[in-house]
């Protein structure tokens, strides 16, 4: 595709952080031709990981929620189209089936439908006052119960103790509220977490006042005369009362154009470094992908630096000019006072080591557990250490592995080791 020629024309489904960015990155990259960005919700582009945080607990207002106005977009002449669902992708005729059904035609096409939360498969599960939190919309709603439950006098059940569960159920103490955390699992955050940290989390929640049940077995959620939720309940008969329930179950792949359309999909659409699909002329980027790794398995990122970074690659992919996303992926979450950063993936992980002091009062925690496998270091999760984490993204970065003691040591300065290790 030639950046001078005005006559192309890309089409980007999906207006969330990898949409966006994709589409500011062709034109940084020269792209002259026609940049269309379509938005399934009404809204303009904007930041989705305050929604849990900030713009939950009213600390933010839309104005700051906006990630970019459309006037902004405007002056990068990227045309903006909001509530704009899509049918199909005719990768025969290069054309966007929408379904008002008109058409678009496109020279490259990039997909960026991010992603879905998983439904609750119990009876109850569509009472009303239960939510996901996918987009603005659904926050917005959660805070509306949020208020409901604290004029009312109700609790807060969180179903899922993942990231965004847990960010919610931080958030709805923090106005006061009574809530519960339901998770099936034997810890929390049990997929992304070493044992000692899920621990480190548990003991939060509960030092500030959140029922946390464990291995919690759910049986179905109970609704009112009016259809409005009232509680949960559980295996054993006992049921939870609950004026909102929040469902944080993990979430899945917005990738059913892409199959529909032939595209190679498993729990994604399949993309190598660079975002390229199996169609030479379409890329995609963000939540919906499924990264092709050189050992032949597939890597699913969920954060707004995949988003930024496949965006990135995406858009020079369309170009010509391959650029591939190798960089050491990280992470965070704000639970209370609390700022997690994690970089690098801990999974296979078989020696853990801690800097810091994992067992001094929550109210002044500070500290990183680096994990190791097979004698390297390959990823670090900090707890209010920025600077940790930032030093072992270099190292990370730059393959550097220094010895677990050196790196559990407060004595020695971890710039200094990635500098001699790396000598």
């Amino acid at each position: 595709m030639s950046a001078t020629d005005a006559t192309d024309a890309i089409v980007i489904i999906g207006a969330g952080q990898a949409g966006v960015q994709t589409a500011e990155a062709l034109r940084t990259l020269g792209f002259a031709g026609a940049i269309t960005l379509l938005g399934d919700e009404p809204h303009a582009p904007y930041h989705r990981p305050p929604l849990s945080k900030a713009w939950l607990a009213g600390e933010m207002d839309a104005a700051q929620l906006v990630m970019r106005a459309p006037e902004a977009l405007e002056r990068k002449h990227i045309s903006l189209r909001t509530g704009v669902s899509v049918a199909a992708i005719d990768r025969a005729n290069k054309t966007v089936q929408l379904a008002d059904g008109s058409a678009l035609p496109y020279t490259g096409l990039v997909l960026a439908t991010g992603s879905t939360p998983r439904s609750l498969p119990l009876q109850g599960a569509n009472a009303r006052g239960v939510w996901a939190l996918r987009g603005r919309d659904d926050a917005s709603a959660i805070a509306q119960g949020m208020a409901a439950c604290a004029a009312s006098g109700q609790a807060v059940v969180v179903i899922g103790g993942g990231f965004i569960g847990l960010e919610v159920a931080a958030t709805a103490r923090k106005k006061g509220l009574a809530v519960t955390v339901l998770e099936a699992a034997p810890r929390l955050l049990g997929r992304v977490l070493a044992p000692v940290l899920s621990d480190w989390y548990a003991q939060l929640h509960r030092r500030h006042g959140v029922d946390l049940v464990l291995n919690a077995q759910i049986a179905a959620l109970e609704s009112d005369a009016q259809g409005a939720v009232c509680g949960v309940r559980m295996a054993d008969g006992r049921v939870v009362p609950a004026g909102l329930v929040v469902v944080g179950i993990g979430v899945t792949a917005n990738d059913q154009l892409a199959q529909a359309a032939g595209l190679a999909c498993e729990r994604g659409i399949i993309v190598d470094a660079c975002g390229r699909t199996s169609d030479p002329h379409i890329v995609a980027a963000g939540d919906c992908t499924a990264r092709r790794q050189d050992d032949g398995g597939l890597l699913r990122l969920e954060s707004v630096q995949n988003a930024t970074e496949q965006g990135k690659s995406a858009a020079a992919a369309l170009m010509g000019q391959p650029r591939a996303f190798t960089a050491t992926p990280w992470f965070w979450s704000d639970q209370y006072d609390k700022k997690l950063q994690m970089a690098g993936l801990s999974s296979g992980a078989d020696q853990w080591v801690v800097r810091g002091d994992l067992q001094a009062s929550i109210d002044t925690a500070s500290f990183t557990v680096f994990h190791y496998r097979h004698g390297q270091l390959i990823a670090a999760d900090s707890v209010n250490a920025s600077k940790d984490h930032l030093q072992v993204r270099k190292m990370l970065d730059a393959r550097v592995s220094p010895e677990p003691a050196r790196m559990a040591d407060m004595a020695v300065e971890l710039a200094s080791l990635g500098v001699a290790a790396g000598a």
